[in-house]
């Protein structure tokens, strides 16, 4: 099958070349559009009770899907003079005309939404669209205020927050864009000594990366795609076809060496020989990604989505596009030469044999302290606190940003992710019953001293009787449309009652309430339910967890027979999914240490999160899982080889590593520039994903393949290659690796 494919590629070169300039050319006039069909958001599921909440706040009592708050400053007026609202009132006089602005509730005399100070107050604008889509607005809405002369103005909210992290995010991947390629090019030029033979990786690296963003372009505008995809898709794109480039690039330079000058030839048996190894490599990547699909997260599927589409491109580059190239460059390859030597991959004797054959020598004294090294870098993530990102993962140079600590130093944490505790009553609140009920939660809420204070249509100051009555004046007005919106608090099938805390929705207290909150219990027969952003931050993690160990058995097991098809044998897949679990264990206790506890925060420039943020564990699992396994498949398929041979399993392993070990070494040092240059970036999740992967990366191809990997197969011994018979019969023989 491979060495077809080599030889078609190879004898339809430059129709194969056209169709690649062709897919590069389609998507050309795409880039500067590429994010406009992208969503930001997508943390959150609709299976979870804050969503669940939430959608009835929206039915039953108006609630805007989204708000936009606008926060308005005075070094000359407070709330005691009434220019101060009359310019705010003709700030936002223009808003109610944008589209999709439904609702918008203005400050006044004694309203909580003036700050203590007096100097400080703010507006919410209600739209009719969810986060992700309203920030498509937040610009427009922000034009169409009017600043006053006496006022200063900030916009925050989750619209904003949502279009400065797009904004960023495209900052970003330019940014690591511009580092990586520049890097990878030198890397492929120490490691292939030919301009013409490192550019190779580079430009089936590009088409594939082109093909990438056109597919997704073109599935955004049908399906909800994260725009978080686009940083993976280009992390991971670049990197995964450049990766297996280097590999068929290498193989076909040694098949030249040896003696085989037919560049067709040369062309069909890199193909046949490393284009098999290649697509196990990406299979085996294939299925880490995969598993991202099956989570409820819009989030979480868009990554597993934009993965297989790198993973099917880069596959397809790596096996179409660049035998077709090398068969156009033929003898050229190793023209430009930096400097000749000998080819390593071509000896059996060097470095790598020589490490390899003294790990092999003492295979305790390395394995047991190399373990302890992986187990001691992943200690910090037993106290890993996992919990989901809120604005405070923006750079504080936004806007937004500088909005949202500006709202927290003025009125407090709380303000800013309040609870909404959704009340309903059998008996309904047209009922003297359903209001008691009320009042009897609104009174719990406000005693509590974690509360700071409450809103409610039954306000808890008030006796019970004349709390009664104002809350049946304001279902008088809810019925006849007064009172509507984000400022109504109770309609015949339920009521909210706003409870604002003096903590920030990550902080731990405020979980602890939540918990405290969900668990009351009305005597007079309420139920109670409970949004906001401490609410969706709990049931995230929560729903997200409890898929994770399925999603991580379907990746394990899936590997695992995938692997033991390729090289029919139990132990070897067995050993290879637990060390590839210790590389990222030991980049779980990496990323605690540094992005949860602050080290080395003011060398990486970002601020403390206090958290893992949740879905790093799992993306980092989903992506090295099978990103690592490259490293596994291309490592075993020579030492297999070596071992088919000669059956001495020192002898084999010695072979194999020096055969590949330089390749791989380079190829894992590719990955870490690449992902590396995500370390750049602003949005605190994307550089701690860029640090996480190109940490296991490197720890996987330098401790891992240079150390573990040689002792356990010596300790193993000829039992790495054990099979039994019965299980031998049933494999496919069609997929046997052979030389690669």
């Amino acid at each position: 099958m491979f060495e077809a494919l080599g030889r078609w590629s190879y004898r339809a070169r430059w129709w194969v070349i056209a169709a690649w300039l062709l897919i590069v050319a389609a998507v050309v006039p795409l880039l500067p559009h590429i994010e406009e069909p992208l969503k930001v958001g997508g943390f959150s599921s609709p299976a979870t009770e804050a969503s669940q909440t939430r959608t009835i706040l929206q039915e039953e009592l108006g609630f805007a899907p989204s708000s936009i708050i606008v926060l308005y400053q005075s070094e000359t007026l407070t709330a005691a003079d009434p220019a101060f609202f009359s310019q705010i009132a003709r700030s936002l006089a223009p808003v109610s005309e944008v589209p999709h602005v439904i609702d918008v509730v203005l400050p006044d005399v004694g309203s909580p939404l003036v700050a203590a100070d007096g100097s400080t107050a703010y507006a919410m604008i209600g739209l009719d669209l969810p986060p992700e889509e309203a920030q498509r607005f937040a610009n427009q809405v922000e034009e169409a205020l009017v600043i006053p002369p006496d006022l200063t103005v900030m916009v925050a909210g989750a619209p904003s927050f949502y279009r400065d992290i797009e904004e960023v995010s495209q900052r970003d991947l330019r940014r690591a864009e511009l580092i990586a390629f520049p890097f990878a090019l030198i890397v492929l030029l120490l490691v292939f000594r030919s301009v013409v033979a490192a550019t190779m990786p580079l430009l089936v690296g590009g088409a594939s990366v082109a093909a990438v963003l056109l597919s997704l372009y073109l599935i955004a505008s049908r399906a909800d795609i994260s725009i978080f995809a686009l940083n993976i898709a280009t992390m991971l794109g670049l990197g995964l076809a450049v990766d297996y480039s280097l590999f068929l690039t290498s193989r076909f330079r040694e098949e030249r060496a040896r003696g085989i000058d037919d560049i067709g030839e040369a062309v069909v048996r890199t193909v046949a020989m490393a284009g098999r190894a290649v697509f196990f490599s990406g299979l085996t990547v294939l299925i880490g990604l995969s598993g991202l699909m099956l989570f409820d997260f819009m989030f979480l599927r868009s990554v597993g989505i934009a993965g297989a589409i790198v993973v099917f491109w880069a596959t397809l580059a790596s096996l179409t596009l660049l035998p077709a190239v090398l068969g156009v460059v033929g003898g050229s390859i190793d023209r430009w030469s930096i400097r000749r030597g000998p080819s390593p991959e071509k000896q059996d004797t060097g470095f790598w044999a020589g490490l390899s054959t003294w790990v092999m020598a003492h295979p305790w004294r390395v394995l047991v302290p190399t373990l302890a090294f992986l187990l001691l870098l992943g200690y910090p993530f037993l106290h890993a606190n996992i919990s989901s990102p809120d604005a405070t993962i923006l750079p504080r140079s936004l806007p937004s940003r500088q909005a949202f600590d500006t709202l927290a130093e003025s009125y407090g944490v709380g303000e800013i992710s309040p609870f909404f505790v959704l009340v309903q009553h059998p008996d309904g609140f047209d009922s003297p019953e359903g209001l008691r009920a009320l009042y009897g939660v609104t009174e719990m809420l406000a005693a509590d001293p974690r509360i700071a204070r409450v809103m409610s249509a039954t306000p808890a100051e008030l006796p019970e009787d004349q709390a009664i009555t104002a809350a049946r004046l304001q279902l008088g007005l809810h019925e006849v449309g007064v009172g509507s919106g984000s400022g109504a608090l109770i309609s015949d099938n339920a009521a909210v009652v706003i409870a604002y805390s003096g903590f920030l929705p990550n902080d731990q207290r405020n979980k602890d309430l939540l918990q405290d909150l969900r668990s009351l219990s009305d005597p007079n027969g309420a139920t109670i339910s409970v949004d906001g952003g401490t609410a969706e931050i709990v049931d995230v993690v929560r729903a997200m967890y409890r898929q994770f160990p399925l999603v991580a058995l379907y990746v394990v097991t899936a590997t695992f027979l995938v692997l033991l098809v390729l090289f029919r044998s139990l132990l070897l897949p067995m050993k290879a999914i637990i060390m590839n679990s210790l590389s990222i264990l030991a980049s779980y206790g990496a990323l605690v240490w540094v992005f949860q506890d602050g080290h080395l925060s003011s060398l990486l420039r970002f601020d403390p999160q206090g958290y893992v943020e949740s879905s790093l564990p799992v993306i980092m699992f989903c992506v090295l899982f099978g990103v690592s396994m490259d490293y596994e498949v291309f490592l075993l398929s020579r030492i297999r080889e070596e071992w088919d041979r000669s059956h001495d399993n020192t002898r084999a392993v010695a072979t194999g590593m020096q055969r590949s070990g330089r390749i791989i070494t380079s190829a894992a040092l590719l990955v870490v520039v690449v992902t590396g240059s995500f370390v750049s970036a602003e949005v605190v999740l994307i550089k701690a994903l860029g640090f996480g992967i190109a940490l296991a990366v490197l720890l996987d191809a330098t401790v891992i393949r240079a150390l573990l990997v040689p002792a356990t197969m010596r300790l193993f011994g000829d039992a790495n290659w054990w099979l039994p018979a019965w299980l031998e019969r049933l494999l496919p023989k069609q997929f046997v690796l052979e030389e690669s």
